[in-house]
């Protein structure tokens, strides 16, 4: 995979101080809203996930639910295909080409092995958005994978890995600048 190392410390700066803020301010202390970004959407194709097809629209749901700069809708023919979720006897991986664009592979090795398949699809995801594996064995953080143990099946992302996000897609266009395979 490869990250743009330099945005994802900007947006990790930018989320830590704003949690800073909000910690400074302490709890019940109105605060002006922050001002509304464009919403960017991404459509991901989960028709070649196989048998984990369900598990990648729950992950995508996981995390419409949570952020609010970018939004991962199904992909449908006559649209940008961002995101490519496909499925192999492997271990799950993300290939991503830039921010919000690459493909996902659905490793059956990792399921077979006792890992929960909704939450290998939102950590997928979550490289798709930007995020590096943290393998911090914590079952709350998404992105620390299968170092958290077949146990753990959380597959929503915390707060900082959701501001991080919002701060990736922070004043983003509304339609993303879309990735073809040659495929199609």
């Amino acid at each position: 995979m490869r990250f743009d190392l330099k945005r994802v410390a900007v947006a990790t700066l930018a989320a830590a101080a704003m949690t800073l803020s909000i910690q400074a301010l302490g709890p019940g202390t109105a605060t002006a809203a922050p001002a509304v970004a464009s919403v960017r959407v991404l459509y991901y194709d989960a028709s070649g996930a196989g048998e984990f097809v369900n598990a990648v629209h729950q992950g995508a749901a996981n995390w419409n639910a949570r952020v609010t700069n970018v939004r991962l809708e199904r992909w449908t023919s006559g649209r940008t295909r961002n995101v490519r979720v496909l499925v192999d006897n492997g271990w799950p991986r993300a290939y991503v080409n830039s921010l919000g664009n690459g493909t996902i592979y659905m490793g059956r090795q990792a399921v077979t092995e006792g890992h929960n398949p909704t939450r290998i699809a939102a950590h997928e995801l979550g490289h798709i958005l930007g995020l590096p594996d943290r393998r911090t064995g914590v079952c709350a953080d998404l992105m620390s994978g299968a170092s958290a143990g077949t146990s753990c099946t959380s597959a929503v992302p915390n707060s900082r890995e959701i501001a991080e996000v919002n701060a990736l897609f922070a004043g983003s266009v509304l339609v993303a600048a879309g990735w073809r395979s040659e495929a199609g």
